[in-house]
């Protein structure tokens, strides 16, 4: 079984950068859209496969267009997450996940994974290193136990911070995934 990274598209927040940081809700632009669209033709998704998206409009939108909706979860466990994490900076308003109350009233055919854990008040970018590790070690498991391909719709950041979890090494912030990017671990 693999498992899949995607970035969301373009965003609106990173129009006029960085004075937009503190927009809330940021969703797609027009070119994030169709740079969704483009990835639609090198990503092919199984009716088994698991498809865990990070609580935000922009990854919210990214796998509308992306994937079948009937695979989708919400989980903050792929939310935003800042890489390297630093407990000194504070989080960007663009972050902000949206609460278990406003995802069930905009999407009720979608459910939600929190694998019990009390983490939707805590947004994963605020906590410290080992909080998340164990945390996200958790969500790996779960996958692991699943019988499918996991493709996890996020951030660049938490893309990193799972990729570092998952053994690599030396990864900095030039080793980003483009908007609307994907990296696979075969295996995993």
């Amino acid at each position: 079984m693999d498992i899949t990274f995607i970035r969301h598209g373009h965003g609106e927040h990173l129009i006029d950068y960085p004075n937009h940081l503190n927009f809330l809700h940021p969703g797609l632009t027009e070119l994030g859209k169709s740079q969704v669209i483009a990835l639609r033709k090198q990503v092919v998704f199984t009716p088994e496969d698991v498809i865990l998206v990070s609580p935000t409009k922009r990854t919210i939108e990214t796998a509308l267009l992306l994937a079948p909706k009937t695979n989708l979860a919400f989980s903050p466990l792929v939310g935003p997450r800042m890489f390297p994490q630093n407990p000194e900076f504070v989080p960007l308003i663009c972050d902000q996940i949206y609460s278990k109350e406003e995802l069930s009233d905009q999407y009720t055919d979608i459910r939600m994974l929190d694998l019990g854990l009390d983490c939707w008040k805590e947004s994963i970018n605020q906590m410290d290193v080992h909080r998340f590790k164990k945390l996200a070690e958790k969500l790996l498991e779960w996958c692991r136990q699943q019988s499918c391909n996991t493709f996890i719709i996020s951030h660049d950041g938490t893309i990193s911070n799972y990729r570092v979890l998952l053994g690599e090494k030396g990864l900095t912030k030039w080793d980003f995934l483009g908007e609307a990017g994907q990296y696979t671990i075969k295996n995993f």
